[in-house]
């Protein structure tokens, strides 16, 4: 690998840097077709369409339906502020996105996300 004098100190090109930790997933086309719209434009809430992605990325990571993660979590990975992260997490029980019947607490914050336009 070539490595270029600047100065004092030696620098590698960034092109030389790989990274190779992105993982994939892949998203339901009724996710972005149907429910972004549906989200964003009608109920005009696009934070609810990004914690529900966090959340399904977070399911899908551990394979699991159910998910542990915090609000402060939710709040930091997305970027959303913590009290926007509360309306959206409302937002998604009412339309049955996370399941209602899960309740999270500050010691136990499980949420169980719900796909029910797979039967």
């Amino acid at each position: 690998m070539a490595q270029y004098a600047t100065g004092d100190r030696f620098s590698i090109p960034m092109d030389a840097i790989v990274i190779d930790t992105m993982e994939r997933i892949g998203i339901d086309a009724y996710v972005v077709d149907v429910l972004m719209p549906d989200l964003v434009g009608h109920d005009r809430r696009p934070a609810t369409f990004i914690v529900y992605l966090f959340l399904l990325r977070e399911a899908a990571r551990r394979r699991r339906d159910s998910v542990s993660v915090s609000l402060q979590s939710i709040a930091t990975r997305t970027g959303l502020s913590k009290s926007t992260v509360q309306v959206a997490l409302r937002h998604l029980r009412r339309r049955r996105l996370i399941d209602p019947a899960v309740i999270a607490t500050v010691t136990d914050p499980a949420r169980r996300v719900l796909r029910p336009w797979i039967r």
